[in-house]
């Protein structure tokens, strides 16, 4: 499906979601030939940042194994505590690390948590079982075993079937030829390549029910890494990307747009080590298919403009790509990677469908600057065990949050 642009407000750069290698390499000439560009970082911040989480895709290929294969014994463990948990009778919002018990398991789930926090920022969990359950089993046994991972759900929709509620499951899937494809805002729910970007959320977990005939290669990007090579070379767009952006309300009359930046570094203090958080979506920016950037708010900037292809062909630069296989989980730091995905091509027979948990780790969960706090308020403040609703089907998700939405806010 093409990605059509929308020109946005007035004085809107030309840019669109789709990066475009020569109108960005024109950008920087343009801006480094006429533009007197700040040569220094902003105050406090770090010319490198030194951790497990700065990495390359060569160097974490020849280095680090990221896949946890399950055994025969781990499996074991996981059908028991699906056993269990149905004894209860209990609906699945009410899946926790005790009524879902994975006495052998849990260790290792709690190593790939330090992993994801601590070291370098993702693992894949690989061979969870999708062809000997139905539907709401495997739904529970995702969400049991992530439990052990990071024990709180985030909400990724307010309401369900016209009621509120707290949607904690959320569908990735092609939904370009339903009947309701004139509301897709996010490329997510195409066949589309999808450009690095971050989500809501601490982590960010997908579940492979079936992957796609062709292509779909998921990309992580250190996004650590990403700002050491800008900090080196053009500290300037350090400077743009922690200074306030306008991020679109998409329509809401109550706040039409927002103002944050992009960029938050957090000094070291005795209770943690520092920390550099990039959250976007350039979709945010630029709109997307139904999801037309707003004509009536402030444009980006030529610098926001460059800032969001650097950080682009940067991550890009530095990738790695992982295969997803059929009852894969991948589980990444969102507060330190980018991802990304390869368009792909789907047959009637075998279709790409991954499920999708937004999580969080009391024990080893990062600070979230001032910034960030009303976005990440709005995926994990208040959700309720009783409230927590996991769609067994892809859907069109309806809240002013549903990424499928006119007045979406991501």
């Amino acid at each position: 499906m093409a990605t059509a642009q929308h020109a946005g407000p007035p004085g809107q750069p030309n840019i669109g979601y789709t990066p475009d290698l020569d109108n960005y390499l024109a950008r920087v000439k343009r801006r480094l030939g006429t533009e007197s560009l700040p040569k220094s970082l902003p105050a406090g911040f770090p010319e490198q940042l030194k951790s497990d989480l700065v990495w390359t895709g060569e160097e974490v290929e020849k280095s680090y194994n990221w896949v946890q294969e399950l055994t025969e014994d781990e499996l074991e463990d996981i059908e028991n505590g699906l056993l269990h948990f149905k004894s209860l009778n209990k609906p699945l919002g009410f899946i926790t690390t005790e009524t879902f018990p994975l006495p052998r398991l849990s260790p290792v789930l709690r190593e790939i948590s330090r992993e994801l926090h601590e070291g370098h920022g993702f693992k894949v969990l690989r061979g969870l079982p999708v062809t000997k359950h139905n539907r709401e089993d495997i739904i529970a046994i995702y969400a049991g075993v992530s439990s052990h991972i990071a024990s709180l759900r985030g909400r990724q929709d307010h309401q369900y079937e016209g009621k509120p509620a707290d949607v904690v499951l959320n569908h990735i899937k092609d939904l370009s030829t339903t009947a309701d494809a004139h509301r897709i805002g996010a490329p997510a729910y195409t066949t589309d390549k999808q450009v690095f970007h971050t989500d809501s959320g601490h982590i960010v977990s997908l579940f492979a029910l079936d992957v796609a005939a062709e292509g779909g290669q998921s990309k992580l990007a250190s996004s650590w890494r990403v700002y050491n090579e800008l900090a080196a070379t053009r500290p300037d767009l350090i400077r743009t990307l922690a200074e306030p952006w306008v991020v679109d309300g998409f329509g809401d009359p109550k706040k039409p747009y927002t103002e944050r930046p992009l960029l938050y570094f957090q000094p070291a203090s005795g209770s943690s080590p520092e920390r550099m958080i990039i959250q976007y979506a350039r979709r945010t920016f630029t709109g997307f298919q139904a999801l037309h950037r707003s004509s009536d708010i402030p444009p980006i900037t030529e610098a926001q403009a460059e800032a969001l292809d650097a950080l682009h062909f940067l991550a890009e630069k530095f990738a790695v790509g992982l295969d997803f296989r059929q009852g894969d989980v991948q589980y990444v730091n969102n507060l330190s990677i980018f991802h990304a995905r390869d368009g792909f091509k789907d047959t009637p027979e075998q279709q790409r469908h991954l499920l999708r948990l937004w999580l969080r780790d009391p024990e080893l969960e990062w600070n979230i600057p001032g910034g960030l706090t009303d976005r990440f308020s709005k995926v994990y403040d208040d959700v309720a065990a009783e409230k927590q609703v996991f769609p067994l089907e892809p859907r069109i998700r309806s809240s002013s949050d549903g990424v499928l939405n006119k007045n979406e806010r991501k």
